[in-house]
């Protein structure tokens, strides 16, 4: 007798008015009918219409399936073949959106508890979110990283206002460094990185020589952090990558 529409409906989790739409456009049209008239459709159908919704799933238009369906050169081992190679491709695609998302959701955690008016009189277009992808790339699940969110989830406007005062005047005095043509290992150019480091430890976690060093790695590699210090001067940021090795040089007795 075969498969009843609503049955078959019901099997593939899609409407009736559906499967009448396939039959309409030769997409699926039911092997048989009962003595009534209505369709009845067979294990074949079935088959048929699991390939059909798999594509549909992919995105094919279903003009595209049902060339995909009907190809003669086609077998079933063919569309196996296939349809392995684009649940291999979507797979990858969704676990990199998967990934992106995560990032996002770390970015999104740091906890700076302003709206997003306040962000903008504060930041104006200098989000301090957008650097914190990287950030919790690097270190997300650490000690440090989970007691720096903590403590920035408590800070208010007047705390962010102060903060952004202070890595204004220093970026100032780093650019002016910079014009005089000064060295990284300079006095002066030390003195900067280590006021950036004790910048660090005032507002987010103490920073030993170790950690600055590789946070200064991160200026020069990820492209916003880089992005953020070579707008005060160019070049900045690798200039201070290397004030920064020197600085832990000399702090540490090392190298």
């Amino acid at each position: 007798m075969g498969h009843s529409v609503g049955r078959v409906a019901g099997y593939a989790g899609i409407t009736v008015r559906t499967l009448h739409h396939y039959d309409a456009i030769g997409l699926l049209s039911p092997s048989g009918r009962s003595a009534a008239g209505h369709r009845r459709y067979s294990d074949a159908d079935l088959d048929r219409l699991q390939q059909i919704l798999f594509y549909r799933e992919l995105g094919f238009p279903l003009e595209e399936v049902a060339v995909l369906l009907d190809d003669p050169r086609a077998d079933p081992r063919e569309h196996l073949r296939r349809q392995h190679r684009l649940l291999t491709a979507r797979i990858g695609e969704l676990q990199r959106m998967a990934a992106a998302v995560e990032h996002a959701m770390e970015a999104k955690r740091m906890g700076i508890n302003l709206t997003p008016e306040e962000k903008f009189e504060v930041f104006g277009h200098k989000d301090p979110e957008a650097y914190a992808e990287e950030t919790a790339r690097r270190w997300a699940g650490t000690t440090t990283h989970e007691a720096t969110l903590a403590r920035v989830a408590g800070y208010t406007k007047d705390d962010w206002r102060r903060m952004k005062e202070e890595v204004d005047a220093w970026g100032a005095a780093y650019a002016a460094l910079m014009d005089t043509g000064a060295a990284p290992g300079s006095a002066a150019a030390l003195d900067l990185a280590e006021a950036h480091r004790a910048h660090i430890t005032k507002w987010f976690f103490d920073c030993h020589p170790k950690v600055h060093q590789d946070l200064a790695e991160m200026y020069v590699t990820d492209a916003h952090y880089r992005a953020f210090y070579d707008a005060m001067h160019e070049g900045l940021a690798e200039h201070l990558r290397s004030a920064i090795r020197a600085n832990a040089r000399r702090l540490t007795g090392r190298g």
